[in-house]
């Protein structure tokens, strides 16, 4: 059983270990989401690449891969495209990320078969690529407060492809380098989730 810790610095860069009812696979267990990230640190670009290869291999009904990403490097036209679509928090922090993902679901086949399971599909890509990327050393935070119709007609994709969720991608920073003590306190709080047994509706 694993438990969870926070460094006692508060300059320091929280660990947030899990604590869970049976053992689980240490890049799981230390898996976070962080709103601070080195502003000035580029991508790692085989880590990006290992993290979008790993989306690439996630399991798809039918093998039907509707996953699509767009991907945008701070700096680029298209960071700030993507940035200037969030909302709320979002905005405030998310700009320090190296790298935006937008994960866009392909809801429809090129015959126009809606794909009931795209955006299912999408989420086991996006999950696939937080691990990786947390193994590598990298941190993820994904966010669903973005204008939706700005990615689309930003990006000019068709209606078969939807827009999801965006994800800030980097190198974790201090908590102290967040602009809101807000943000901060939260930066600092302890992962909670539901107990296991409040989650199974059966378990015969």
């Amino acid at each position: 059983m694993t438990t969870e810790t926070l460094t006692n610095s508060p300059s320091a860069i929280p660990a947030k270990t899990a604590e869970t009812s049976a053992p689980i696979h240490p890049t799981l267990a230390e898996r976070w989401s962080p709103r601070s990230f080195e502003a000035a640190q580029p991508i790692d670009e085989a880590k990006l690449t290992a993290a979008l290869e790993a989306a690439r291999w996630a399991p798809s009904a039918a093998n039907s891969q509707p996953a699509r990403f767009i991907v945008a490097r701070r700096g680029s036209d298209a960071f700030a495209t993507i940035a200037a679509s969030l909302m709320g928090f979002n905005a405030v922090w998310a700009g320090s990320a190296s790298v935006f993902v937008v994960g866009v679901a392909e809801v429809a086949d090129a015959d126009g078969k809606p794909r009931r399971w795209a955006e299912y599909d999408l989420g086991q890509a996006l999950a696939h690529l937080s691990v990786q990327a947390h193994h590598d050393g990298l941190h993820v935070h994904q966010m669903g407060g973005f204008d939706v119709d700005a990615i689309r007609t930003g990006f000019s994709l068709p209606e078969s492809l939807v827009p999801v969720t965006i994800t800030a991608l980097g190198t974790a920073a201090s908590p102290d380098a967040l602009p809101d003590d807000t943000l901060r306190t939260r930066e600092l709080a302890p992962r909670t989730r539901l107990p296991l047994a409040d989650l199974l509706l059966t378990n015969e």
